[in-house]
């Protein structure tokens, strides 16, 4: 599987509760726990992300949280409450690929929001469509944007371990990877530059 591009591929240990539970309500297949250790990972092709997989399974005892395809990458989520076993699985992964994990393409940060005193009619429009927290009006809202997809989940959890944030919405699949998250203006912004400190520091090669 020479030709498979490592867009993304990340170890989260200690998964936090909010993002665990925003998670159990989003994901197809096993649901993750608060203090977890989870896989995640984003191909191209896409279509590879299938007997990859099924090697990471073979070789550990993790369980499958998330697995599709959708236009253009392939994307993945394992989970097991032992860090050991997840990192049977991910060295699985790379054995398969021929690839070391510093092949995996550096994500890049294309921009961060902070709205403080969110407006109703806004607050409202992004409820519609959310499947964590809703967001109340008067709350500050902070948007991270980063690509590949896959790595806005690093923010994610790393944003709930820096401040008391509440999850409005995680997307990881696509070109890029968006969190939302709402609280007070200082606990947004304490989040927000953990986020980014975490996607910055993550290494690899230029896309």
């Amino acid at each position: 599987m020479s030709s498979t591009t490592i867009r993304a591929l990340m170890q989260i240990d200690n998964l936090q509760p909010k993002f665990a539970a925003y998670n159990g309500a989003t994901v197809q297949g096993s649901i993750p726990l608060s203090g977890d250790t989870v896989l995640i990972g984003e191909l191209a092709p896409g279509n590879g992300v299938f007997s990859l997989i099924d090697r990471a399974l073979k070789a550990s005892s993790c369980e499958a949280t998330s697995q599709l395809v959708e236009r253009e990458f392939g994307f993945f989520i394992l989970r097991s409450p032992s860090n050991a076993e997840v990192t049977a699985a991910k060295e699985a992964i790379l054995a398969e690929l021929g690839a070391p994990l510093e092949s995996r393409v550096k994500p890049e940060i294309a921009s961060t929001q902070i709205i403080t005193s969110v407006e109703p009619y806004q607050a409202q429009l992004l409820n519609k469509w959310r499947k964590g927290s809703l967001l109340v009006p008067g709350q500050t809202l902070g948007i991270i944007e980063v690509s590949p997809a896959a790595y806005i989940s690093i923010a994610a959890n790393e944003a709930e371990k820096a401040a008391e944030i509440d999850i409005v919405e995680v997307r990881a699949v696509g070109r890029f990877g968006r969190l939302f998250i709402s609280g007070t203006e200082n606990s947004i912004a304490v989040a927000v530059d953990a986020a980014v400190a975490a996607i910055n520091a993550v290494e690899g090669v230029s896309d």
